[in-house]
């Protein structure tokens, strides 16, 4: 079989074990022949323009990079003279025209880090988690012009533990990426991979995240707040109040117990405790404001929270619905 002519869309880290796979194993059905990502953004608290990681890997690889602003109509014909045969995309952030995707004749691939029809938008990872979903995943999807919409050919299931944060179980989802590809790319490469329609009635959407879903509301559940907290780590981080200071959240469980909400119960060999709607939520690593994110017993030596304490909290934003959030659409 002729090595496809493939082009990759990303911009993330999440993609690297794909790109590895590709270019090791998977080379010998695959020729890459252009990356195209992001532009070189400021970043950290320096706010230095750097080179995200998927540059990085391809310039380490020898490999063409291509950083438009924006897909123009110049970018389009350039992509087209280049012949692809196969466009695979994860977490790019460009939104793609219909032109565009068709240019390859076995189509433009999108990885979604969820099991489409739940979760489309921009943050599945983290909402799934926050969710207290015990099961996510990737699917492998033809890109539409409406948001992750496409269908899909196969999805790859990975299970969310109890204690996963939105972290960990990005990496268990960039881990699965490769194996997804590879059992479908023969059949792709032969034109005889089944792509089936989402249900509609089973969708649901997420959105970008902000600083304002940090919020905590005591009064929900233990098991709700555990998730939020969990799926939130490591951004936006949910955070309380405490003495007119932030106070952040970086892991958490249920456990049985009842105080009032809000209110600091105590602390057990696995974290600090408190109070909720419904059981206690303890809470296993703390960060205040300058410091680091710090196992509980550890943080509770530097900074106590005897029984009694009173936690400042915030209403629950909502991360979910049956219809797309209202976004405001990036130039293209």
């Amino acid at each position: 079989m002729p090595r496809l002519r493939t082009v990759f869309f990303g911009s993330d880290a999440i993609s690297i074990p794909l790109l590895e796979w590709l270019a090791g194993e998977g080379a010998a059905q695959v020729a890459f022949i252009a990356i195209y990502t992001q532009p070189d953004r400021p970043v950290g608290r320096g706010q230095q323009v750097q080179p995200n990681a998927i540059k990085t890997w391809a310039l380490a690889h020898g490999l063409p990079v291509l950083q438009p602003e924006k897909i123009t109509p110049a970018v389009r014909e350039a992509y087209a003279a280049t012949s692809p045969d196969l466009a695979l995309v994860m977490a790019y952030g460009h939104i793609l025209r219909d032109d565009f995707i068709a240019i390859p004749p076995l189509g433009t691939l999108n990885f979604h880090a969820s099991l489409l029809p739940k979760y489309r938008g921009a943050s599945p990872i983290q909402t799934s988690v926050a969710c207290g979903e015990s099961e996510t995943g990737v699917s492998l999807m033809r890109i539409v012009r409406r948001l992750d919409s496409g269908p899909v050919a196969d999805r790859e299931p990975v299970r969310i533990e109890p204690l996963d944060t939105a972290l960990e179980i990005e990496k268990k989802l960039s881990s699965v990426c490769a194996p997804l590809l590879a059992r479908n790319l023969p059949a792709l490469a032969a034109g005889t991979l089944e792509f089936v329609a989402q249900d509609e009635a089973a969708a649901t959407f997420c959105r970008k995240l902000t600083k304002a879903d940090a919020a905590l509301d005591f009064s929900a559940s233990a098991a709700v707040l555990a998730a939020r907290i969990n799926g939130l780590n490591p951004w936006p981080a949910a955070q309380v109040e405490h003495a007119g200071q932030p106070l952040k959240f970086g892991l958490a469980d249920a456990v049985p117990g009842a105080a009032e909400p809000g209110i600091v119960a105590g602390a057990d060999a696995c974290g600090l405790l408190i109070g909720t709607g419904d059981g206690l939520l303890r809470v296993r690593r703390l960060q205040r404001p300058g410091g680091r994110l710090l196992a509980a017993a550890e943080f509770l030596r530097g900074c106590p929270l005897p029984a009694g304490t009173r936690l400042g909290g915030g209403p629950l934003s909502p991360l979910v619905a049956k219809m797309p959030f209202p976004v405001v659409k990036p130039g293209v």
